[in-house]
């Protein structure tokens, strides 16, 4: 079974539980319950939300800095211009989740679990998803830079439309993993570890000189 094809990204009203979203005031605490909530223009600052839950809920135009969200799940959560600057999100879990337009700079999400989740023109800064398993996930004209794989499981994971630019594959385990609509593929680190992955015949060409020093062979001009 190949990567899935991205959803459309949807609007606010979109939402089958658009009809009981409720205004959220106060802050995320921890192994705090939170359901059919919209938090809306929200700026939380090194607060601890770790185990919290988030169900069919929504954030617009939210900033968290810094703070500490470990184990926390998010199902069935809508984002849109949402950005998480050196957050730590490790060993989180995303199920169903769709997020437009955001930012992740300097942030925590190894170990994470991300199963069946959209990003839509988000950018990814220095971002760590090492040991993190990718299922179903679908990364659409976003931007990842100094983003690091490394040892992720990335099954059904494509990337159409996105700029990958230095990012890290270090023994990541792949299955149906396609990279082959990517917009730009700059790879840091781990191609030899790429086994499972698509890519074009144009990004072979691209990574012919790279792949041939990890095999051991001398290209002779002319």
């Amino acid at each position: 079974m190949p990567a899935q094809r991205p959803r459309p990204q949807r609007d606010l009203a979109d939402l089958p539980y658009a009809h009981r979203l409720e205004p959220f005031a106060g802050e995320p605490a921890r192994e705090g319950d939170y359901e059919a909530a919209h938090f809306d223009g929200c700026d939380f600052e090194e607060l601890d939300g770790g185990s919290a839950l988030f169900a069919e809920s929504a954030f617009s135009s939210v900033t968290f800095t810094g703070g500490r969200y470990r184990r926390a799940r998010f199902d069935d959560v809508w984002t849109h211009q949402v950005r998480w600057v050196g957050t730590d999100l490790a060993e989180t879990a995303w199920t169903d989740c769709e997020s437009g337009a955001g930012l992740l700079a300097g942030v925590e999400l190894f170990g994470a679990q991300l199963r069946r989740v959209t990003f839509h023109h988000c950018k990814f800064d220095s971002v760590n998803l090492r040991a993190a398993a990718l299922r179903d996930v679908t990364f659409v004209d976003c931007l990842l830079r100094d983003v690091d794989f490394g040892g992720a499981g990335l099954t059904r994971v494509a990337f159409p439309g996105t700029t990958l630019d230095r990012v890290r594959f270090d023994n990541v385990k792949a299955d149906r993993a396609d990279l082959s609509e990517a917009a730009s593929l700059s790879i840091a680190s781990g191609l030899e570890a790429m086994r499972g992955v698509t890519i074009s015949a144009l990004q072979l060409l691209e990574l012919a000189p790279a792949l041939a020093d990890i095999v051991g062979l001398e290209v002779r001009e002319g």
